[in-house]
């Protein structure tokens, strides 16, 4: 369905504002304000951001190619915006939430801190474990005592709001986490993140490690000069003339009405010749290989030890 939309001026001659173009009132029965797009196109963009993961440019290009809407990308990302409220919102209506919980008999709270970059804020996600569910993600510039307990105190009204009892806290146990959890909840119990206790649990072996790596680079720090000494003694030089295969080294020289038996031999001996022939293996590839083998274990540095 297409609405033409008839703008209008103030009728008053004498009205400042009569230069400005005015929406009949109509109009926001049928869009919000200060709106360029309809639901359907506002909930599509949101349903590909989010649903779909695409980029913006991404869903610019779709809008325009397949159903000829010109969007800015500004404006995109302002839908994109509003659409992430809008669902904020939703998830924590009350009648929502309520019906999440309808099978549920105790929750399992958990809180961590998430840093996109060094020296940004960080986001605070209280999620509850039994049924799967973000409550709410709030970012804080600092992460004191005060400040998360806030946010415990929110995630003890959001159990209150849903009536059920809480049976377990999960978390990093910072000490921020531990006091304010201890304050809001006192009696229920308070445990390790699996994640976090493993990398704790990892951090002695993984500064163990940094030593080693420390101690194994100044003792090959002379190798990349051999390596390169290596390399340099293996480039063959300028007026080396290639070398001539024999024919017989070759498969492409049996005959095509040679029976199968007969081609295996003779693939079989022109593998026996180019062993023959091949050079002996020196020096210089077990070097290489030892130097590879160094290399990669001293810029591995993801996982354990």
């Amino acid at each position: 369905m297409e609405v033409v939309c008839k703008l209008a001026h103030c009728s008053d001659r004498q009205c400042a504002a009569r230069a400005k173009t005015r929406s009949p009132y109509a109009e926001t029965t049928l869009t919000l304000p200060w709106w360029l797009i309809g639901w359907d196109v506002f909930c599509w963009m949101g349903h590909r951001r989010f649903a779909r993961h695409w980029s913006v440019p991404q869903i610019r290009g779709e809008l325009a190619d397949t159903y000829q809407i010109p969007l800015s990308a500004d404006a995109i990302e302002d839908a994109i915006q509003r659409y992430q409220i809008m669902l904020a919102a939703r998830q924590q209506d009350p009648q929502v939430v309520a019906a999440a919980y309808r099978n549920v008999e105790a929750l399992v709270l958990s809180i961590d801190g998430l840093q996109p970059e060094k020296g940004h804020e960080t986001l605070y996600v209280v999620r509850e474990l039994n049924a799967q569910r973000i409550w709410f993600a709030e970012a804080l510039l600092s992460s004191n005592a005060d400040e998360v307990r806030r946010l415990v105190s929110q995630a003890r009204a959001w159990a209150t709001q849903v009536g059920l009892p809480v049976h377990l806290w999960l978390s990093d146990k910072q000490d921020a986490f531990v006091t304010g959890i201890a304050a809001e909840f006192p009696g229920v119990p308070h445990r390790y993140c699996v994640n976090h206790f493993l990398r704790d649990l990892a951090k002695p072996m993984l500064e163990a490690e940094s030593h080693a790596k420390v101690k194994m680079r100044r003792t090959v720090r002379g190798w990349r000069t051999i390596e390169r000494e290596v390399w340099q003694h293996r480039r063959p030089s300028p007026a080396a003339a290639p070398a001539v295969v024999p024919a017989a080294a070759s498969p492409a020289v049996v005959p095509a009405a040679t029976t199968p038996v007969t081609h295996v031999l003779a693939y079989q001996a022109a593998q026996d010749l180019a062993a023959a022939t091949a050079p002996p293996a020196d020096a210089s590839e077990v070097v290489l290989d030892d130097w590879s083998a160094v290399r990669g274990r001293r810029n591995d540095a993801q996982g354990g030890p």
